[in-house]
């Protein structure tokens, strides 16, 4: 009987496993990372980012919205060059999470 307990139990991880989205931790479903919320003033720097960034076209896993003003709900950035309420750095490679610039609809996919 014990011979039977141990594959199947492998069998329901490997399950659970692979119905994790891939994109699982990257930005919580609140829209949040490392206790950041993923909106507000955005300040772009090259050294000494609270994230790395990469943009892309496809598969984000942030839809950013540029706004001029009231930065308020998920996805909406204000550029600005002082106070922010977060710095990003934009990358290539090794990012923390990827954007992609919309014009409506900002958000977690």
């Amino acid at each position: 009987m014990k011979r039977l307990l141990v594959p199947a139990a492998v069998l329901v991880a490997a399950a659970l496993f692979l119905m994790i989205p891939a994109s699982a931790g990257k930005i919580g479903s609140d829209c949040t990372m490392k206790g950041k919320k993923l909106s507000g003033k955005v300040q772009v720097v090259t050294s000494f980012p609270d994230f790395k960034v990469k943009i892309t076209g496809s598969f984000p896993d942030l839809k950013v919205k540029q706004v001029a003003s009231f930065p308020d709900s998920c996805g909406k950035w204000q550029m600005v060059t002082s106070f922010p309420d977060f710095k990003v750095q934009f990358v290539d490679s090794f990012e923390d999470f990827s954007i992609k610039y919309v014009d409506s609809f900002p958000g977690v996919p």
